[in-house]
């Protein structure tokens, strides 16, 4: 037998306690177990199927158990639980990054779409040089660096890093360098690369913030790099850990060497590269 409407209401107003919103039903257990998914278990969202029986699952997981309900064996059909969904309108529930600081409130139908951009969501571990799959808050992120990808890390607002290579005519998508700093109390990633723009070589170096765009522009930082009486000075904003290295690094926001600038840098035989690189982060008023 199919779930009827009436049921599920009365599993939803249950007397026990929990977070609700202003104008919807309260959220407790019930509803979590009635909306979570048997197979995934994650929420619901319409097209909600269930089984000539009443038991009911996700779209994706329709398809991944072949059109056989994983409770009972019947086979699903096109039956979508048209009362679930219409329930479901009427609840409120928190974000999921209610730990992490957010404490909206949300409609169960808007929900998913602020948690996609939520300022509280997790971030990618900004380290480059890998394909690195780690997701975490900036404390996290910040262990994972030094811990995992043996990050140098450092503490003030000033920086004067060497890059030398042997051999500056071998260019590679790889990144070279990423230094952490740890200024006004927030982390900073500094990244300087080889990696070709067209048919020339170039070598960048660019900040990134370890926190949200929001806070990321409260910031400037600029960097320098010069030798044999020539000088390239940039001053930027440093851009969120949320835009990907390889969007920053491909939007050319940052202090772009042509490799013979840089040669012309390193002096000597322009047979090794040797830049060296200085900079400051300050707060903006």
């Amino acid at each position: 037998m199919a779930m009827a409407k009436s049921e599920i209401v009365g599993a939803l107003n249950k007397p026990t306690p929990g977070l609700g919103g202003k104008h919807g039903l309260y959220s407790t257990n019930g509803v979590h177990e009635l909306l979570e998914c048997p197979v995934c278990t994650s929420l619901m969202y319409p097209p909600i199927h269930q089984c000539p029986n009443g038991h009911t699952l996700c779209s994706d997981c329709k398809v991944r158990v072949q059109n056989c309900c994983p409770t009972c064996r019947y086979e699903l059909g096109n039956i979508r639980c048209l009362a679930l969904e219409k329930v479901a309108e009427s609840l409120e529930l928190p974000c999921i990054y209610q730990s992490l600081g957010c404490h909206d409130i949300f409609p169960y139908y808007s929900k998913l779409k602020h948690e996609q951009h939520c300022r509280f969501r997790l971030y990618n571990c900004p380290y480059a040089g890998s394909e690195c799959s780690v997701t975490g808050d900036i404390p996290t992120l910040v262990s994972h660096l030094k811990d995992d990808h043996k990050v140098d890390m450092h503490d003030g607002c000033t920086f004067n890093h060497r890059y030398v290579k042997s051999n500056p005519h071998e260019v590679e998508n790889a990144t070279w360098m990423l230094t952490v700093f740890n200024c006004f109390g927030r982390q900073f990633c500094l990244h300087f690369e080889a990696f070709q723009m067209g048919m020339a070589p170039v070598y960048m170096a660019f900040l990134r913030f370890m926190g949200d765009d929001t806070e990321a522009k409260k910031f400037s930082y600029s960097l320098e790099v010069g030798g044999n009486g020539r000088k390239l000075i940039w001053q930027g904003i440093p851009r969120s850990i949320r835009d990907s290295h390889r969007k920053v690094r491909d939007s050319q926001d940052g202090l772009i060497i042509q490799r013979n600038m840089a040669l012309y840098f390193s002096g000597g035989d322009r047979q090794e590269l040797k830049l060296r690189i200085t900079g400051r982060i300050w707060k903006e008023e």
